[in-house]
């Protein structure tokens, strides 16, 4: 179980899982890698520009820059210019933004071709309202945690793409059912698991029939640790798609 700020993941979820994992099996995958995003803090516009750098001299060719907070206009101007037209550049205000907001901010950021803004407001209602006002795909992430959810997302036609979660759904499978009920592109993420539960993620994102965006899966190395000696970190900008064993002697050093 991972809590991350301002997403509570309910107990039982993680334990279904968890217990998919171990007993069950995740479905089989149609692709061996999966090509991931940077993420990129809230930082000053030189500090961003030196993160994007740095991960695209690894083979990331898509950032995805936290705004919402401090001059974000102004970080992704600086990253924008700094890595040129052939990176994708998306945005992740998680719903801070009320809808006027968002509009503003969302039309002043289209000059940077930015390729998605996630969760830019809070609520389904307020995000079909803002997919009507202005030229960006948007992509639903915290509004969307169980099959109703979903179902209200198609009925307002809130979003162009969905976040998705393995842990707070239940599993693989049960993200999958999400997926199915909402019916569009699919960006899979973490929440900041360690390498055992981001090879779940990575098993939903090699599972599904389409991945038409790289996915929120290279956040192990912002781990000061792991339980693994192998840790699912990307190479190429992909994370290949393998079982994670457990290292028995980690696990003892970070059991609490």
């Amino acid at each position: 179980m991972s809590p991350l700020p301002g997403f509570p993941c309910d107990p039982d979820l993680s334990a279904r899982s968890a217990d998919e994992a171990a007993r069950i099996g995740w479905p089989p995958p149609v692709r061996r890698v999966v090509p991931v995003n940077a993420v990129i803090a809230p930082v000053s516009a030189d500090d961003a520009v030196v993160l994007a750098l740095d991960a695209t001299r690894q083979g990331i060719t898509c950032l995805k820059i936290k705004v919402g907070v401090g001059d974000d206009l102004g970080r992704v101007a600086a990253v924008r210019n700094a890595v040129g037209p052939g990176v994708k550049i998306r945005v992740d205000a998680n719903g801070v933004w009320d809808l006027d907001t968002a509009r503003r901010r969302l039309e002043a950021l289209a000059r940077y071709d930015v390729e998605l803004a996630e969760q830019p407001v809070a609520s389904l209602e307020d995000l079909a309202r803002l997919r009507r006002l202005v030229d960006i795909p948007l992509a639903a992430d915290e509004a969307v945690r169980d099959l109703d959810d979903a179902r209200r997302l198609v009925r307002l036609e809130a979003a162009d793409a969905l976040v998705v979660k393995v842990q707070p759904l239940g599993g693989v499978r049960a993200a999958m059912a999400v997926v199915e009920t909402v019916g569009l592109p699919v960006v899979v993420t973490s929440m900041l698991e360690t390498s055992v539960g981001l090879a779940a993620g990575l098993a939903l994102a090699a599972a599904l029939p389409d991945l038409p965006f790289a996915c929120g899966l290279a956040t192990a190395a912002l781990l000061a640790a792991d339980v693994t000696a192998e840790p699912l970190v990307p190479r190429g900008g992909m994370l290949g798609v393998r079982p994670v064993v457990p290292d028995v002697a980690l696990l003892e050093r970070y059991s609490v």
